[in-house]
């Protein structure tokens, strides 16, 4: 018979030493507080569903630890009241925008702003609180800080280390072993409080102790023989490198993949996520009952004409750019360059198509869903996902709500191994989700952009069912893309700028086009123009173009300055421009209409690969500089093959042109109080410009680095350091 073990975040060992461990974990238990006093609350705000699947997580992991936690989202506001909360609080909050709190968290952080609370107003309250961010952005992690910041001014105390996961590496590198550590201070903060409710009562905790042990008997069980497949000694002559995929053995050198492991790990104990409990019965049910399904959150978005689309890239560029022109007059839209536009996309038709047989279900991809909770769910808080319809089909669900691109969380894989019928590949899932696999999974999961279906073809024996998909796979969220255009330039009519995104083929997965934009490509493909060519002379009747469900997204801050004096710098390689040609559309309206006014310098710095393949808007760039819209127009072109006359250390990159533009650059920002915007990639260039702009003002003033940040930070704070980036 084979061995099992519970997984309760302790490490797997041999029978006599695991039975030591469950009776330490009984004892434990044993001397917790009764459930009535091991209460806690957690509260989160949350944009795109990761700080409230991390909350959740925090939820459904206390029982474990004979606790019990209350979960709400911050917007609730009727369901908590922190002016008289008695018990320890566990925040989790993401960022969003240029640092914002995000959009569920907005009210509660007007509240704790609040200048007439007294500084002692929440003296009472305990917290914790879990930051999410990017270091890729600016102002890493600054909705939770904000917030952090404000608890902190009225009084409220910490009882746990404030915790700053970065998604840009990997989230789990800091919320798993931060998860870990908050059971101890919720423990000893309840030790430590002396009120009523917090006394022990042996008969209360037992009650406990059995109830989460016959949870986890039923939930939380694998083959021990999988989490240490041998206890052999290591084979002779091996040397184990650092990097845990690839090891040497003899004269061969072993490679791990997204299908194996490699020693350390494949010989490894493994340490895994306990196994999250299922909360959705899904029912398929004839399709005579099918309803006419409309896209989620239909509410607010409008449905318009696509009315021109051009090539703005040479077919031999290393990029495609694309031109849309939606037609917005009937829909009343209004939006200032420097919106951005939200842009509902499915999921790709193949790959639906494939999905649906890994699943089995391809007979039943028309059947209605009926989807409820489970009885007897353990999962706390559970609730139907609001993104997926009631009496759908199945392809519809599959299409238009489900983000089958996801790369899969660790609770997900873990959830996999049971359903997974061979044993090596039950090990490899487990070593994927494991503490120890952390590194393979960053690698071959995460950093890879693997998804659901890539983990189906990788390991063929995994069958889950649909239930499984709709609790872990997230909504499928629209993409926004920034005005390319300014209304009173293009009255009726938005314009919107991509790159088709390419993926290369890799071992985890084959290539693919991105999803929004590789959709956009081909729904366009019939009114296409290509660069240079003359537009059709006969154009399709509106009926007949295509179209696309969209939604304005405001800016709060990336606008032109209100007074027209103030001058601009503008950084905006590739793609990057695209919302500096509504800006330069809108002054050179502005201009004409106020021919007295004093208008302050626009400067534009762009780049890009090929001056004659992909120098996107070059004739309109060129236009503006000649009737002195543009006052500066300073470009580079990174993969041209300089000129005889040209020097050596001809400018690369944008952030080299505003070295040589030092001068001027510091002059706007810091003598005239001019405003700087900064568009395109938030991994390089964006970071490649923050670290020139701090070169610049050290070297301008003759300040130290730390000194240049203060600078730079109070530019921020003036809102005249602006960012609209992605990754």
């Amino acid at each position: 018979m084979l061995l099992k073990a519970r997984l309760c975040g302790y490490q797997y060992v041999s029978r006599p030493k695991r039975l030591l461990v469950l009776l330490f974990t009984k004892a434990s238990f044993y001397n917790m507080p009764c459930e009535a006093a091991a209460h806690f609350l957690i509260l989160y705000g949350s944009q795109r569903g990761q700080a409230q699947s991390i909350a959740e997580e925090i939820c459904q992991q206390a029982a474990e630890h004979g606790l019990t936690a209350d979960i709400n989202c911050l917007s609730k506001h009727d369901k908590y009241n922190l002016d008289s909360e008695s018990r320890p609080v566990v925040f989790v909050v993401s960022t969003t925008g240029d640092g914002d709190p995000p959009d569920t968290a907005l009210k509660f952080v007007r509240k704790i702003k609040n200048k007439s609370l007294p500084h002692d107003h929440l003296s009472h309250l305990r917290y914790a609180l879990l930051g999410l961010g990017d270091t890729n952005y600016a102002n890493f992690c600054n909705g939770g800080k904000t917030i952090d910041s404000y608890l902190q001014k009225l009084g409220a105390k910490h009882f746990y280390a404030t915790g700053h996961a970065d998604d840009g590496t990997g989230l789990e590198v800091v919320v798993d072993p931060w998860i870990e550590g908050l059971w101890d201070a919720l423990k000893k903060t309840f030790s430590t409080m002396s009120t009523s409710d917090q006394q022990t009562h042996r008969d209360c905790t037992q009650d406990n102790y059995h109830q989460n042990a016959s949870d986890q008997e039923k939930n939380l069980e694998v083959d021990l023989h999988l989490l240490k497949l041998s206890e052999v000694d290591s084979p002779k002559g091996e040397t184990v490198t650092s990097d845990s995929s690839a090891t040497e053995i003899g004269s061969t050198t072993l490679v791990a993949s997204l299908k194996e492991s490699v020693p350390p790990l494949s010989e490894s104990v493994l340490n895994v996520p306990a196994l999250p409990p299922s909360y959705l019965e899904v029912l398929l049910v004839g399709t005579e009952n099918v309803e006419e399904t409309v896209l989620p959150d239909k509410d607010g978005y409008l449905e318009v004409p696509i009315s021109k689309a051009v090539q703005l890239t040479q077919d031999d560029a290393v990029k495609t750019a694309i031109l849309l022109e939606l037609e917005i007059s009937e829909q009343e839209e209004v939006y200032q360059p420097g919106d951005a536009f939200d842009i509902l996309c499915p999921n790709r038709a193949s790959e639906v198509e494939e999905l649906l047989l890994k699943l089995d279900l391809q007979k039943q991809k028309n059947c209605t869903v009926q989807v409820n909770l489970l009885k007897n769910t353990s999962k706390k808080a559970a609730k139907v996902p609001l993104h997926i319809p009631q009496n759908g089909s199945l392809q519809f669900i599959l299409t238009w709500c489900l983000e089958i691109r996801s790369s899969p969380k660790k609770a997900f894989l873990r959830a996999l191994v049971d359903f997974t019928q061979n044993a090596s590949e039950k090990r490899r899932l487990l070593e994927l989700c494991s503490k120890q696999g952390s590194a393979d999974y960053n690698s071959f999961v995460r950093d890879s952009n693997v998804c659901v279906l890539d983990l189906l073809r990788a390991f063929p024996s995994c069958r889950p069912p649909l239930s499984l998909l709709l609790e872990h796979l997230p909504k499928l969220q629209p993409r926004a893309y920034s005005a390319a255009s300014s209304s009173l330039q293009h009255p009726g009519k938005v314009h919107l700028v991509f790159n088709v995104v390419e993926f290369p083929a890799r071992p985890e997965h084959p290539a693919r086009k991105g999803l929004c934009t590789g959709w956009l490509v081909d729904h366009v493909s019939s009114i296409l123009e290509a660069r240079g060519t003359a537009p059709a002379s006969e154009r399709p009747g509106t009926s007949a173009l295509p179209k696309v469900h969209v939604r304005a997204r405001p800016s709060s801050t990336f606008h032109l300055p209100s007074d027209p004096r103030v001058p601009v710098v503008m950084v905006g390689p590739g793609t990057g421009v695209a919302p500096f040609i509504g800006f330069l559309q809108q002054r050179e309206k502005e201009r004409e209409a106020n021919q007295e006014t004093t208008f302050g310098e626009m400067w534009l710095f762009f780049g890009c690969r090929h001056k004659d393949k992909d120098f996107l808007f070059r004739e309109e760039l060129e236009r503006f500089v000649h009737n002195g819209t543009l006052s500066h127009l300073i470009v580079c072109f990174s993969r041209d093959e300089p000129d005889a006359v040209e020097t050596v250390n001809r400018p690369t990159y944008v952030q080299h042109n505003l070295i040589l533009h030092a001068k001027n650059v510091a002059r706007i920002l810091l003598k005239e109080k001019g405003c700087l915007y900064v568009c395109g990639d938030a991994k390089n260039m964006a970071k490649d410009v923050n670290d020139t702009l701090l070169e610049i003002i050290g070297n301008e003033l003759q300040l130290d680095k730390l000194d240049a940040m203060k600078i730079v930070a109070g530019v921020r704070e003036d809102k005249r350091y602006l960012q609209d980036i992605w990754s």
